[in-house]
């Protein structure tokens, strides 16, 4: 079961520190993270694929962005 992060309503820095956070902690190889500004999504990529993950796919659904993120190489 990956991680899900709902970000949505919040404005950066804060979703980016909440997917660093999780980057952190998590045991996963996957995590879901959802934001709802063009901003944001881009943010949030950057940061993931400075550590090492890997941004697999971004829907839009909803007026939000379903960022799938996954750990190293796939």
């Amino acid at each position: 079961m990956k991680s899900t992060i709902d970000a949505r309503g919040l404005s950066c820095p804060q979703p980016v520190l909440m997917t660093l956070d999780e980057i952190k902690k998590t045991s996963e190889n996957e995590i879901l993270v959802i934001v709802d500004s063009d901003v944001s999504k881009e943010n949030v990529c950057r940061a993931v694929e400075s550590r090492g993950w890997k941004v697999m796919k971004i829907d839009e659904e909803n007026h939000a962005f379903h960022i799938l993120v996954h750990r190293g190489m796939v």
